[in-house]
Protein backbone atom coordinates (compact mmCIF):
# COMPACT_ATOMS: atom_id res chain seq x y z
CA UNK A 1 0.00 0.00 0.00
CA UNK A 2 1.34 3.45 -0.94
CA UNK A 3 2.09 5.70 1.97
CA UNK A 4 0.17 9.00 2.00
CA UNK A 5 2.33 12.02 1.20
CA UNK A 6 3.04 14.43 4.00
CA UNK A 7 1.46 17.87 3.90
CA UNK A 8 3.40 20.54 2.03
CA UNK A 9 2.06 23.21 4.43
CA UNK A 10 0.54 23.03 7.89
CA UNK A 11 -0.30 26.33 9.55
CA UNK A 12 -2.12 26.86 12.83
CA UNK A 13 -3.39 30.13 14.30
CA UNK A 14 -1.42 32.53 12.09
CA UNK A 15 -2.01 36.13 13.15
CA UNK A 16 -0.57 39.39 11.85
CA UNK A 17 -1.26 43.02 12.73
CA UNK A 18 0.13 46.34 11.58
CA UNK A 19 -0.45 48.75 14.42
CA UNK A 20 -4.11 48.52 15.37
CA UNK A 21 -5.08 46.93 12.02
CA UNK A 22 -5.42 43.14 12.31
CA UNK A 23 -4.68 41.62 8.90
CA UNK A 24 -4.77 37.90 9.75
CA UNK A 25 -6.96 36.68 12.60
CA UNK A 26 -5.69 33.19 13.34
CA UNK A 27 -5.90 31.20 10.11
CA UNK A 28 -5.36 27.42 9.86
CA UNK A 29 -4.22 25.68 6.67
CA UNK A 30 -3.27 22.17 5.60
CA UNK A 31 -2.15 21.70 1.99
CA UNK A 32 -1.22 18.34 0.48
CA UNK A 33 1.94 17.84 -1.55
CA UNK A 34 1.58 17.82 -5.32
CA UNK A 35 -1.68 19.77 -5.37
CA UNK A 36 -2.86 23.26 -6.27
CA UNK A 37 -4.33 25.27 -3.41
CA UNK A 38 -6.03 28.59 -4.22
CA UNK A 39 -6.53 31.34 -1.64
CA UNK A 40 -9.25 33.74 -2.73
CA UNK A 41 -10.73 36.87 -1.25
CA UNK A 42 -11.42 40.56 -1.87
CA UNK A 43 -8.67 43.16 -1.96
CA UNK A 44 -7.31 43.74 1.53
CA UNK A 45 -8.47 40.35 2.81
CA UNK A 46 -4.93 39.33 3.83
CA UNK A 47 -3.96 37.01 0.95
CA UNK A 48 -0.61 38.61 0.19
CA UNK A 49 0.23 38.83 3.90
CA UNK A 50 -0.41 35.09 4.25
CA UNK A 51 1.93 34.40 1.30
CA UNK A 52 4.61 36.67 2.74
CA UNK A 53 4.50 34.84 6.07
CA UNK A 54 4.56 31.35 4.59
CA UNK A 55 7.40 32.27 2.22
CA UNK A 56 9.52 33.66 5.14
CA UNK A 57 9.41 37.25 3.88
CA UNK A 58 7.80 38.50 7.10
CA UNK A 59 7.13 36.98 10.52
CA UNK A 60 3.72 36.19 11.95
CA UNK A 61 2.85 37.78 15.29
CA UNK A 62 1.70 34.39 16.57
CA UNK A 63 0.85 30.91 15.38
CA UNK A 64 2.91 28.09 13.93
CA UNK A 65 3.64 26.79 10.44
CA UNK A 66 5.64 23.96 8.91
CA UNK A 67 6.71 23.79 5.28
CA UNK A 68 7.53 20.24 4.12
CA UNK A 69 8.11 19.35 7.76
CA UNK A 70 10.39 22.34 8.55
CA UNK A 71 9.38 24.85 11.19
CA UNK A 72 8.92 28.25 9.58
CA UNK A 73 10.42 30.20 12.48
CA UNK A 74 13.23 27.90 13.60
CA UNK A 75 14.31 26.61 10.17
CA UNK A 76 13.77 29.49 7.70
CA UNK A 77 16.85 28.64 5.62
CA UNK A 78 15.67 25.05 5.14
CA UNK A 79 12.27 26.36 4.07
CA UNK A 80 13.84 28.79 1.58
CA UNK A 81 15.74 25.96 -0.09
CA UNK A 82 12.43 24.25 -0.85
CA UNK A 83 10.26 27.13 -2.04
CA UNK A 84 9.97 29.59 -4.89
CA UNK A 85 7.95 32.80 -5.03
CA UNK A 86 6.49 34.55 -8.06
CA UNK A 87 4.90 37.82 -6.97
CA UNK A 88 2.21 40.01 -8.48
CA UNK A 89 4.77 41.97 -10.48
CA UNK A 90 7.53 40.53 -12.64
CA UNK A 91 10.92 40.52 -10.91
CA UNK A 92 12.89 40.51 -14.15
CA UNK A 93 15.59 42.98 -15.20
CA UNK A 94 14.47 44.83 -18.32
CA UNK A 95 18.04 45.73 -19.30
CA UNK A 96 19.19 42.11 -19.45
CA UNK A 97 18.22 39.46 -21.95
CA UNK A 98 16.08 36.50 -20.97
CA UNK A 99 19.14 34.25 -20.90
CA UNK A 100 21.08 36.74 -18.77
CA UNK A 101 18.22 36.95 -16.27
CA UNK A 102 18.19 33.18 -15.89
CA UNK A 103 21.98 32.95 -15.68
CA UNK A 104 21.95 35.60 -12.95
CA UNK A 105 19.37 33.60 -10.98
CA UNK A 106 21.49 30.46 -11.41
CA UNK A 107 24.45 32.32 -9.91
CA UNK A 108 22.28 33.49 -7.00
CA UNK A 109 21.24 29.86 -6.43
CA UNK A 110 24.96 28.95 -6.22
CA UNK A 111 24.89 26.61 -9.21
CA UNK A 112 28.29 26.09 -10.78
CA UNK A 113 28.73 27.65 -14.21
CA UNK A 114 28.12 24.51 -16.25
CA UNK A 115 25.09 23.42 -14.22
CA UNK A 116 23.68 26.93 -14.30
CA UNK A 117 23.97 27.21 -18.07
CA UNK A 118 22.35 23.79 -18.50
CA UNK A 119 19.48 24.80 -16.25
CA UNK A 120 19.04 28.06 -18.18
CA UNK A 121 18.87 26.17 -21.48
CA UNK A 122 16.31 23.73 -20.06
CA UNK A 123 14.05 26.52 -18.83
CA UNK A 124 14.29 28.56 -22.02
CA UNK A 125 13.11 25.51 -23.90
CA UNK A 126 10.42 24.56 -21.36
CA UNK A 127 8.90 28.06 -21.40
CA UNK A 128 9.16 28.56 -25.17
CA UNK A 129 11.64 31.43 -24.84
CA UNK A 130 14.52 30.09 -26.96
CA UNK A 131 13.96 32.50 -29.87
CA UNK A 132 13.71 35.48 -27.51
CA UNK A 133 16.56 34.39 -25.21
CA UNK A 134 19.08 36.91 -26.59
CA UNK A 135 16.66 39.85 -26.71
CA UNK A 136 16.34 42.45 -23.92
CA UNK A 137 13.38 41.73 -21.63
CA UNK A 138 12.14 45.27 -22.34
CA UNK A 139 11.03 43.92 -25.75
CA UNK A 140 9.01 41.02 -24.28
CA UNK A 141 5.23 40.87 -24.23
CA UNK A 142 3.38 40.57 -20.92
CA UNK A 143 2.93 36.83 -21.34
CA UNK A 144 6.63 36.33 -22.13
CA UNK A 145 7.65 38.34 -19.09
CA UNK A 146 5.42 36.25 -16.81
CA UNK A 147 6.80 33.03 -18.29
CA UNK A 148 10.36 34.28 -17.74
CA UNK A 149 9.47 35.34 -14.20
CA UNK A 150 8.17 31.86 -13.39
CA UNK A 151 11.18 30.27 -15.11
CA UNK A 152 13.47 32.29 -12.84
CA UNK A 153 11.55 30.96 -9.84
CA UNK A 154 12.21 27.42 -11.07
CA UNK A 155 15.97 27.72 -11.48
CA UNK A 156 16.53 26.21 -8.02
CA UNK A 157 13.91 23.47 -8.66
CA UNK A 158 11.63 24.32 -5.71
CA UNK A 159 9.08 21.77 -4.52
CA UNK A 160 6.60 24.42 -3.36
CA UNK A 161 5.83 27.53 -5.39
CA UNK A 162 3.86 30.55 -4.23
CA UNK A 163 2.13 32.21 -7.18
CA UNK A 164 0.66 35.56 -6.19
CA UNK A 165 -1.79 36.57 -8.95
CA UNK A 166 0.42 35.08 -11.70
CA UNK A 167 -1.79 35.93 -14.69
CA UNK A 168 -2.84 39.50 -13.84
CA UNK A 169 -2.85 41.59 -17.01
CA UNK A 170 -2.40 38.67 -19.41
CA UNK A 171 -4.59 38.14 -22.44
CA UNK A 172 -6.76 34.98 -22.50
CA UNK A 173 -4.32 32.99 -24.67
CA UNK A 174 -1.33 33.83 -22.45
CA UNK A 175 -3.38 33.07 -19.35
CA UNK A 176 -4.28 29.60 -20.63
CA UNK A 177 -0.66 28.95 -21.59
CA UNK A 178 0.33 29.79 -18.01
CA UNK A 179 -2.39 27.45 -16.70
CA UNK A 180 -0.87 24.59 -18.69
CA UNK A 181 2.59 25.36 -17.30
CA UNK A 182 1.15 25.22 -13.77
CA UNK A 183 -0.58 21.90 -14.46
CA UNK A 184 2.66 20.46 -15.83
CA UNK A 185 4.54 21.51 -12.70
CA UNK A 186 2.00 19.77 -10.46
CA UNK A 187 2.18 16.65 -12.63
CA UNK A 188 5.88 16.59 -11.73
CA UNK A 189 5.03 16.67 -8.02
CA UNK A 190 5.38 20.40 -7.33
CA UNK A 191 2.91 21.99 -4.89
CA UNK A 192 1.33 25.30 -5.94
CA UNK A 193 -0.04 27.91 -3.51
CA UNK A 194 -2.05 30.26 -5.72
CA UNK A 195 -3.68 33.59 -5.03
CA UNK A 196 -5.75 35.08 -7.81
CA UNK A 197 -8.50 37.58 -8.55
CA UNK A 198 -9.69 35.42 -11.46
CA UNK A 199 -12.18 32.98 -9.98
CA UNK A 200 -12.36 31.02 -13.23
CA UNK A 201 -8.62 30.43 -12.80
CA UNK A 202 -9.11 28.89 -9.38
CA UNK A 203 -12.03 26.82 -10.68
CA UNK A 204 -9.94 25.49 -13.57
CA UNK A 205 -6.74 24.80 -11.61
CA UNK A 206 -7.27 24.29 -7.90
CA UNK A 207 -7.71 20.99 -6.09
CA UNK A 208 -8.86 22.94 -3.04
CA UNK A 209 -9.98 26.53 -2.56
CA UNK A 210 -10.22 28.69 0.56
CA UNK A 211 -11.94 32.07 0.89
CA UNK A 212 -10.29 34.68 3.10
CA UNK A 213 -12.25 37.74 4.20
CA UNK A 214 -11.23 40.36 6.76
CA UNK A 215 -8.36 38.13 7.86
CA UNK A 216 -10.49 35.01 8.51
CA UNK A 217 -10.96 31.84 6.52
CA UNK A 218 -14.69 31.67 5.92
CA UNK A 219 -14.94 28.58 3.68
CA UNK A 220 -12.71 25.84 2.28
CA UNK A 221 -13.24 22.85 0.02
CA UNK A 222 -12.99 21.62 -3.53
CA UNK A 223 -14.48 23.98 -6.13
CA UNK A 224 -17.40 21.55 -6.52
CA UNK A 225 -18.05 21.44 -2.77
CA UNK A 226 -18.01 25.22 -2.50
CA UNK A 227 -20.35 25.73 -5.45
CA UNK A 228 -22.85 23.35 -3.86
CA UNK A 229 -23.07 25.70 -0.85
CA UNK A 230 -24.87 28.28 -2.97
CA UNK A 231 -28.48 27.80 -4.12
CA UNK A 232 -29.64 29.08 -7.47
CA UNK A 233 -28.88 26.32 -9.95
CA UNK A 234 -31.51 26.04 -12.64
CA UNK A 235 -32.36 24.72 -16.08
CA UNK A 236 -33.83 27.02 -18.73
CA UNK A 237 -36.18 25.18 -21.10
CA UNK A 238 -37.06 26.80 -24.42
CA UNK A 239 -40.23 25.98 -26.38
CA UNK A 240 -41.23 26.45 -30.01
CA UNK A 241 -44.62 28.00 -29.26
CA UNK A 242 -46.92 29.19 -26.48
CA UNK A 243 -48.86 25.92 -26.48
CA UNK A 244 -45.72 23.98 -25.63
CA UNK A 245 -44.84 26.50 -22.92
CA UNK A 246 -48.33 26.20 -21.41
CA UNK A 247 -48.19 22.40 -21.38
CA UNK A 248 -44.76 22.42 -19.73
CA UNK A 249 -45.85 24.98 -17.15
CA UNK A 250 -48.77 22.75 -16.15
CA UNK A 251 -46.42 19.79 -15.81
CA UNK A 252 -43.70 21.64 -13.86
CA UNK A 253 -45.46 23.51 -11.10
CA UNK A 254 -42.26 24.94 -9.56
CA UNK A 255 -41.04 26.52 -12.81
CA UNK A 256 -40.91 30.25 -13.54
CA UNK A 257 -42.20 31.15 -16.99
CA UNK A 258 -41.19 33.89 -19.43
CA UNK A 259 -43.90 34.23 -22.07
CA UNK A 260 -41.86 36.66 -24.18
CA UNK A 261 -38.87 34.33 -24.48
CA UNK A 262 -41.04 31.17 -24.45
CA UNK A 263 -38.91 29.72 -21.63
CA UNK A 264 -39.33 28.05 -18.28
CA UNK A 265 -36.74 28.30 -15.53
CA UNK A 266 -36.72 25.15 -13.38
CA UNK A 267 -34.70 24.84 -10.11
CA UNK A 268 -32.05 22.13 -10.49
CA UNK A 269 -28.75 21.04 -8.97
CA UNK A 270 -27.45 20.35 -12.48
CA UNK A 271 -26.85 16.68 -11.81
CA UNK A 272 -27.32 14.08 -14.56
CA UNK A 273 -30.00 12.31 -12.54
CA UNK A 274 -32.10 15.42 -12.00
CA UNK A 275 -31.83 16.42 -15.68
CA UNK A 276 -32.88 12.96 -16.78
CA UNK A 277 -35.84 13.02 -14.39
CA UNK A 278 -36.91 16.44 -15.68
CA UNK A 279 -36.81 15.38 -19.33
CA UNK A 280 -38.57 12.10 -18.55
CA UNK A 281 -41.34 14.04 -16.80
CA UNK A 282 -41.83 16.23 -19.89
CA UNK A 283 -41.68 13.21 -22.19
CA UNK A 284 -44.44 11.44 -20.25
CA UNK A 285 -46.56 14.56 -20.67
CA UNK A 286 -45.80 14.58 -24.43
CA UNK A 287 -44.13 18.00 -24.19
CA UNK A 288 -41.39 18.76 -26.73
CA UNK A 289 -38.45 20.96 -25.72
CA UNK A 290 -36.81 23.13 -28.38
CA UNK A 291 -33.72 23.97 -26.35
CA UNK A 292 -32.12 23.59 -22.94
CA UNK A 293 -29.50 25.59 -21.02
CA UNK A 294 -28.04 24.70 -17.63
CA UNK A 295 -26.84 27.21 -15.06
CA UNK A 296 -25.06 26.10 -11.91
CA UNK A 297 -23.48 28.46 -9.37
CA UNK A 298 -19.84 29.21 -10.13
CA UNK A 299 -17.08 30.50 -7.85
CA UNK A 300 -18.09 34.06 -8.66
CA UNK A 301 -21.48 33.31 -7.10
CA UNK A 302 -19.75 31.74 -4.09
CA UNK A 303 -17.40 34.73 -3.77
CA UNK A 304 -20.26 37.24 -3.80
CA UNK A 305 -22.41 35.21 -1.43
CA UNK A 306 -19.62 34.70 1.11
CA UNK A 307 -17.90 38.09 1.01
CA UNK A 308 -20.76 40.45 0.14
CA UNK A 309 -21.40 43.17 2.76
CA UNK A 310 -23.69 46.16 3.16
CA UNK A 311 -22.05 49.41 2.08
CA UNK A 312 -21.85 50.77 5.63
CA UNK A 313 -20.01 47.66 6.87
CA UNK A 314 -17.69 47.82 3.87
CA UNK A 315 -16.83 51.45 4.67
CA UNK A 316 -16.12 50.61 8.32
CA UNK A 317 -13.77 47.81 7.26
CA UNK A 318 -11.51 50.06 5.20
Amino acid sequence: MARPSRPAIIATGLRKSYGDKVVLKGIDLEIAEGTIFALLGPNGAGKTTAVQILSTLINADSGEARIAGHDLTREPDAVRELIGVTGQFSAVDNLLTGRENLNLMADLCHLDRAAGRRRTAELLDQFDLVEAASKPVSTYSGGMRRRLDLAMTLVGEPRLIFLDEPTTGLDPRSRRAMWQIIRDLVADGVTIFLTTQYLEEADQLADRVAFLDHGRLIAEGTPHELKRLIPGGHVVLEFADLAGLDAAARTLATATRDDTALTLQVPSDGGVGSLRSLLDQLDRASVSVAGLALHTPDLDDVFLALTGQPDNERAMAR
